[in-house]
C-alpha cells in the first residue's frame, strides 16, 4: 500500500520569520497526531530557499520533511543564481520539487534539463518531485494525454526501476493553478492512471504500482478528501493552502 505524500510548495512567499512561524505551526499541529505511523501521510514543506536553514532547524526531529523548490544539475561552480544539490543537503533538504509548471513556463525548462536535474537528484540521494501536467489550451484541443506522456517520458528517461522507489510524479494540470478550478476527481484519476501506465511500460508492473504520484492543482480541504480516495492519486503538491497552517493541516488530515 502506498503511502500519502502532501507537500506544501511555499513558492516565492514568506520571509524568514514568516516561514518560521509558519513551520512552527505545522510542526506542532502534527507533534500531536494520534493516528498511526501507518495511516499518517509523509508531510514535506518545501520554503523558499532564503528560509530553507531556519525551517530546516525548526523541524529537526518532528515529523516534517524539508523540501526545496528547485535544483541545479550541476554539481558546483560559475551557474550565476544557482544552488547545488551539495548546499541543499547541507540543509537537511531530503525532497526537491523538478519541473514545475512555473519553471516551465517562465524559465523555459525543457523535458531535457528537468531530466537532468532528476538523475541528478537521485545520484545524490535527493528525492525528486517531478511535475507534468498540460495547459487549459491542450486540454480543450484533447491534448492532455499527448502533452503528460511527452513530459512523463521526457522528464523520467534513463531512470531505473529501482531509482523509481525514490521519485515522487506530481501531476499539475496548469489550468487548475492558482485559478480556483479544479479538475474534478474523475478526471483527475484519469490522468493518474494514464501517468501509472506509461511507467509500467517503461519500468515494469512493481515500480508503476510502488510509485506515488500526488495531485498539484489547486488542492484544499474542501476537495482534498474526495481526490485522494481516488485509487492512483497517492497525496497532494499544494500551493497556496500550503500557506496558512489550518488549511493545510486540513488537507493532511484528509488523507490519514
Amino acid at each position: 500500500m502506498r503511502k500519502k505524500i502532501i507537500a506544501g510548495n511555499w513558492k516565492m512567499n514568506k520571509t524568514v520569520a514568516d516561514a518560521l512561524a509558519l513551520a512552527n505551526g505545522i510542526k506542532g499541529e502534527l507533534s500531536g497526531c494520534g493516528c498511526c505511523s501507518c495511516s499518517c501521510p509523509e508531510v514535506v514543506v518545501c520554503p523558499p530557499f532564503t528560509a530553507l536553514k531556519t525551517v530546516g532547524d525548526a523541524l529537526a526531529g518532528s515529523k516534517v520533511q524539508l523540501g526545496c523548490q528547485n535544483m541545479s544539475s550541476e554539481d558546483d561552480g560559475a551557474y550565476t543564481g544557482e544552488i547545488s544539490h551539495t548546499m541543499l543537503r547541507e540543509l537537511g533538504v531530503q525532497y526537491v520539487i523538478l519541473g514545475h509548471s512555473e519553471r516551465r513556463e517562465y524559465y523555459k525548462e525543457t523535458d531535457f534539463w528537468v531530466n537532468k536535474k532528476v538523475k541528478k537528484a537521485l545520484e545524490k540521494n535527493l528525492r525528486p518531485i517531478v511535475c507534468v501536467g498540460e495547459k487549459l489550451a491542450d486540454r480543450e484541443a484533447g491534448n492532455t494525454e499527448k502533452v503528460v506522456e511527452e513530459q512523463v517520458r521526457g522528464s523520467l528517461a534513463g531512470i531505473t526501476a529501482e531509482q523509481f522507489e525514490n521519485v515522487v510524479v506530481a501531476y499539475e494540470p496548469v489550468w487548475a493553478i492558482g485559478t480556483g478550478k479544479t479538475a474534478t476527481s474523475e478526471q483527475a484519476q484519469e490522468v493518474h492512471a494514464f501517468i501509472r501506465g506509461i511507467i509500467r511500460d517503461m519500468v515494469g508492473e512493481k515500480a508503476a504500482q510502488g510509485l506515488r504520484i500526488q495531485y498539484g492543482g489547486s488542492m484544499k480541504a474542501s476537495n482534498a478528501k474526495e481526490l485522494l480516495a481516488q485509487p492512483d492519486i497517492d497525496g497532494g503538491l499544494i500551493g497556496g493552502a500550503a500557506l496558512e497552517v489550518r488549511s493545510f493541516i486540513d488537507i493532511v488530515k484528509a488523507a490519514v
